[in-house]
């Protein structure tokens, strides 16, 4: 059974929400919401200190860049070292490589454009012809298609300059890692409403039944998270593991088909290393065969050693896993800040350590 909406509720006013949450008299239960987006807004919203007792909300790895490995950024450094143009989203300009950040390098007078969208790394290459340009593709399944579009677009137009050095992961796989890890007891998801736009709510269903833990999408304003939240907690009072939709004016069951067909068409499932957590065994997308030409690795990395490595102190892992709360970084807030991160979790406007920082107080 899918739950998809109660009318009921929907008329619900954000502070009727957390009264009924605050009422909560089921089992202790610690509630992950996967996406970064959600962490920013449960950050901002103060909602952590206001749940009731045995209710525990915990940050997962759904933000795009904090996932990325070290390696990645590393390889991006050195591609714009070697003269070639690199664009990306602005999240990843200041990510911390193992010598320097992708800003740093633009700064040095290395040619690295940030831009909002992967077609406009193909705008970037009509307009440059002899040159080189290399989009660096990062996130989930909210990205991945627009990324594959821009591959069948440069195949179209014959763009023998554009290639696209591939960092984006799958949903699935990092939660079912996050179900297997022995030192985390996850009692349900808050699933992410950008993500499940594209890939649909029924994708839940195989894990919640296999796990039988609730899995609930929601959007991002207060309500919303409030809306997810109680529905979880009525799950658990109840007994119940489902699949449920609070998020109905963008979320259906089926999901974007047309962005996933064009995923498929450009994209096959691969393993793929997660920050923090590791290989996971289809977690993330290599280009098919007949797209490979537009593949960086294989253009400009085949056999090339890129040395790397954690920044000393950093806990980005364990952040990302779940484990530990950014404030028990001994790192945090400390060497640690906005204007000077040492980590992905800090940088990013959905990393749950920038999100801590950002609103510490509120």
């Amino acid at each position: 059974m899918t739950r998809t909406f109660d009318p009921a509720d929907a008329q619900l006013q954000t502070q009727t929400l957390l009264e009924k949450i605050q009422s909560y008299t089921g089992p202790p239960i610690s509630v992950m919401e996967v996406c970064g987006t959600h962490t920013v807004a449960v950050a901002r919203m103060g909602l952590r200190p206001l749940l009731p007792q045995g209710v525990k909300l915990i940050s997962g790895p759904g933000c795009p860049v904090c996932v990325t490995p070290v390696e990645t950024f590393d390889k991006a450094i050195y591609l714009v070292e070697k003269g070639v143009i690199l664009a990306t989203y602005g999240d990843a300009m200041r990510v911390p490589g193992t010598r320097t950040t992708l800003a740093d390098a633009r700064a040095n007078g290395g040619r690295v454009e940030p831009v909002y969208s992967a077609l406009d790394a193909v705008k970037l290459a009509k307009a440059n012809p002899d040159d080189q340009v290399v989009f660096l593709g990062l996130g989930f399944e909210t990205t991945s298609p627009t990324a594959a579009h821009a591959i069948m677009v440069a195949g179209r137009e014959n763009l023998e300059n554009f290639s696209v050095l591939c960092a984006h992961k799958a949903l699935l796989p990092a939660m079912e890692a996050l179900v297997a890890d022995p030192q985390m007891e996850i009692g349900a998801f808050l699933c992410p409403g950008h993500a499940t736009m594209v890939i649909g709510s029924d994708v839940y269903k195989p894990f919640c039944e296999a796990h039988r833990l609730p899995c609930v999408v929601t959007g991002f304003e207060a309500q919303d998270v409030l809306l997810g939240l109680l529905w979880i907690l009525r799950q658990a009072k109840e007994g119940r593991a489902e699949v449920e939709n609070a998020y109905p004016r963008a979320v259906d069951a089926q999901g974007n088909v047309g962005a996933m067909k064009m995923l498929a068409t450009v994209f096959r499932p691969a393993d793929a290393r997660f920050r923090g957590i590791g290989v996971l065994p289809g977690g993330g997308y290599e280009l098919k065969e007949e797209f490979a030409h537009f593949d960086a690795e294989t253009r400009f990395l085949a056999g090339v050693e890129v040395e790397s490595r954690e920044p000393a102190g950093c806990m980005c892992a364990e952040v990302l896993r779940g484990r530990i709360e950014p404030s028990q970084c001994p790192l945090f807030a400390k060497t640690c800040t906005a204007e000077n991160p040492v980590g992905a979790c800090m940088v990013s406007s959905e990393g749950a350590c920038g999100a801590h920082y950002r609103y510490r107080g509120v």
